[in-house]
């Protein structure tokens, strides 16, 4: 429960120069306060520290290249610069107080288009021009206050009665409309109100047009606050947080600028099927289901895109609906502002899946002018497709039952490259595959992680790569097939390798309901007498700890080495939910969580007992977060397996979480009531027969104190006397002092010895 670095700094933020020569990491092999840059070379492969001007050089955004890859674009201390990748000099484009982002080449590459405050400008690549292509203002200019009817007579009255006001009024008007006529023309004003927010502005690369999404804050909502009472000031801070299920929703609206015509209209959402389909679950509320049916609403999405072919001929859009019941893939036509279908993923749970929904609209992109590529869990499993944008004709690139977690397309956008685990869910390797199917080649070899970020001009593989046991190091391969991976770094401490840590077994398993769930088993060479056993649950819901690489939980991973030790046998499961085994196994809590999740330790403990010989009488468990909520349930609702649990920053009650992660789940609490009763602890407390230690930070402002206070007080009005709370006074969500960790694993160890070694 030591400062990490102890155990030694793995490498971290790999990145390639625009050259592909030199690869440069955060590394920290003396153990220095921070992580300092190094970098090596293709032909010196020992790794130096880098130079403070090669460090202040590197902090810099998305590197975004000419079609020649002889230029490349990025952001660097809020200006843009153009680098030569053959000579290595640098062109600094813009030199301005405010931040100039998100910058992309024009169709010919004569200009660089870019983000400046709410709008897009375009500078000549050798910074000799400057244009500003639209015009959106935060707040409208004060009209002048109609007159009276009084006024109004008064000044009418004095034109007709005097030559010389009806003479300057005429100079005047003259003069403003020569004014107009002579001033050069300016793109189309768009006002924003004070609630509204513009984001997502993209040019098509014809420049013909301009996409833009308006974000409208709702009214009403109110934060949660938490009290910080370990402060500088001596005086309880409040810091203000977030909102919680089921408040207001920000609304979306897409715009299109015609540059062209000088005109800006909405981007029409009628035309997208079934914009009015109500979730299955409302039929379990009839008098919602006919209100909803009576208003016949369409339902509230966001569009994010357009994504744009090179010529600028060709666009695409992502719809998602807020309810996230659906995801569209959408063609537009930005003269008109029309939809029309390209392909559609509805899921009665909720749309996720690795590249798929995600703030940007997750992996997809052009292959060629009228091709486009995305992924969808239409099979089960996340995979990549692709779709002719004129006939419509979709095809399946990859098949199987694994998940495409990264993608890549190839510079000659002849391949794409992608991290999968193929040859098992707990195995990732990086593979190669022709754009247009076939048979993917596996480049990586390593059993265990593979995280590769290929070079600029795909010759070679910079793998960060780690094992069960073996913590994360670097690595350097050629990009071929059966390319041996040379070790770059050695990160880990003498101290660390002087224990032989364990490599748990791997094993999976049938649960009540027929499906495949994986679990890694932690066996003790001397069992104790009273075969003990615990199961870790990891946090999150959708995470995977059950793998070959080295696992994020490095601290309860040490903790089960020394649990094992001490003659408990421990497991930990990757149950309904978690990610890496497809969509059913990721929704299979929708509407229940502390069901099939539940249930699968259940049926954990039930491997233990018949296959490992446990005793039954004698099983804990123990975890943080959602780990901590189904440590929660398991006590309350199946008192008779699970003897004692230690749970950790633990949702209590889900209608008090956030909306975007807990609405997925459950939907809305005033919407799916039955859904939240079955699923929140508190409902359940009266069910506790065992053991609870419960331990959460002060300063949590993701599982907040208040949670672990309501139980608190539900369990003294239940008068239940077993339980106890740990609280940490400076502490978040997830913990960063050691001795904080420290006594709260002290007193897991302690529970745990204390109860479950029995007869």
């Amino acid at each position: 429960m030591r400062d990490p670095k102890w155990m030694g700094v793995a490498p971290s933020n790999i990145q390639w120069s625009e050259d592909s020569r030199n690869i440069y990491f955060n590394w920290n092999p003396a153990n220095e306060e921070t992580d300092p840059l190094y970098q090596i070379t293709i032909q010196n492969r020992t790794p130096q520290k880098a130079a403070e001007t090669v460090r202040r050089n590197n902090d810099r955004g998305v590197l975004t290249y000419s079609r020649d890859r002889s230029k490349v674009l990025f952001e660097r201390n809020g200006d843009l610069v153009l680098k030569n990748t053959i000579s290595g000099t640098e062109n600094v484009l813009t030199n301005t107080v405010e931040r100039e982002s998100n910058p992309i080449f024009n169709k010919d590459e004569s200009r660089v288009i870019f983000q400046r405050g709410d709008n897009l400008y375009a500078v000549s690549i050798n910074g000799s021009s400057l244009s500003q292509l639209s015009n959106f203002i935060r707040s409208k200019p004060r009209a002048t206050p109609a007159l009276s009817k009084q006024d109004d007579w008064l000044k009418k009255d004095q034109l007709s009665e005097f030559e010389i006001i009806k003479k300057k009024e005429t100079e005047k008007k003259n003069a403003e409309i020569k004014t107009k006529e002579d001033a050069p023309k300016r793109p189309k004003e768009f006002y924003l109100d004070e609630k509204s927010s513009l984001n997502s502005l993209r040019i098509s690369p014809d420049e013909k047009y301009i996409a833009f999404r308006v974000a409208k804050s709702p009214e009403g909502n109110r934060n949660i606050i938490v009290p910080n009472y370990i402060t500088t000031s001596g005086y309880t801070e409040d810091i203000n947080g977030r909102t919680k299920v089921g408040n207001a929703l920000s609304s979306f609206e897409s715009y299109i600028y015609d540059i062209q015509r000088d005109t800006i209209f909405p981007i029409s959402i009628k035309q997208i099927p079934g914009i009015k389909d109500l979730p299955d679950y409302v039929k379990d509320y009839p008098e919602q289901l006919a209100d909803r049916t009576k208003k016949n609403e369409d339902r509230k999405v966001s569009i994010v895109g357009p994504f744009w072919n090179s010529d600028g001929s060709q666009a695409v859009v992502t719809v998602l609906s807020l309810d996230n019941k659906d995801r569209w893939i959408m063609k537009l036509d930005p003269a008109s502002g029309s939809l029309s279908l390209l392909d559609r993923q509805r899921d009665e749970a909720w749309i996720g899946g690795p590249g798929i929904n995600s703030f940007n609209g997750g992996n997809l992109g052009w292959i060629d002018n009228n091709t486009f590529y995305f992924q969808s869990e239409a099979t089960g499993y996340s995979h990549l497709y692709s779709i002719n944008v004129l006939n419509g004709v979709k095809k399946q690139v990859t098949s199987g039952k694994y998940e495409i977690q990264t993608l890549r397309l190839s510079n000659d956008k002849k391949s794409f490259y992608f991290t999968a685990n193929m040859e098992h869910p707990g195995i990732t390797h990086y593979y190669r595959i022709p754009v247009t199917g076939g048979e993917p080649f596996k480049l990586t070899s390593m059993k265990g992680g593979n995280e590769v970020i290929i070079s600029p001009d795909e010759k070679w593989l910079a793998i960060r790569y780690s094992y069960a046991n073996k913590p994360w190091e670097l690595y350097l391969q050629e990009n071929r097939p059966n390319a041996k991976a040379e070790q770059i770094t050695n990160s880990i401490s003498d101290e660390f390798k002087s224990y032989p840590w364990r490599d748990p077994e791997m094993v999976s398993f049938k649960n009540r309901f027929g499906s495949d769930v994986y679990a890694r088993i932690y066996k003790p060479e001397k069992p104790d007498p009273s075969k003990p056993a615990v199961l870790f649950v990891h946090g999150a819901g959708y995470l995977q700890n059950v793998h070959y690489w080295w696992s994020q939980y490095f601290r309860e991973y040490m903790f089960n080495n020394l649990l094992a030790d001490k003659g408990y046998t421990v497991i930990d499961i990757d149950y309904t939910g978690s990610s890496g085994y497809g969509r059913d196994h990721r929704t299979g809590i929708y509407r229940h969580m502390g069901g099939k999740d539940l249930s699968d330790h259940v049926d954990g403990v039930k491997l233990l007992t018949e296959k490992y010989g446990i005793n039954p009488s004698n099983v804990g468990l123990y975890g943080g977060s959602y780990g901590g909520f189904i440590t929660l349930m398991g006590l309350f609702t199946e008192p008779d397996v699970f003897k004692s649990g230690a749970a950790l920053r633990s949702v209590t009650d889900w209608a008090h979480y956030n909306h975007g992660y807990t609405s997925n789940i459950l939907n809305e609490p005033a919407n799916d009531a039955k859904s939240y009763k079955k699923s929140s602890p508190i409902y359940f407390a009266d069910g506790l027969k065992g053991n609870l230690l419960m331990a959460h930070g002060m300063v949590d402002v993701n599982v907040n104190f208040q949670d672990i206070v309501r139980l608190s007080q539900r369990l003294i009005e239940l008068k239940k006397d077993n339980w106890e709370l740990a609280v940490y006074p400076v502490e978040d969500h997830a913990f960063t002092e050691p001795s904080s960790w420290a006594d709260e694993y002290k007193r897991i160890l302690k529970l745990f010895e204390n109860t479950l070694k029995t007869p």
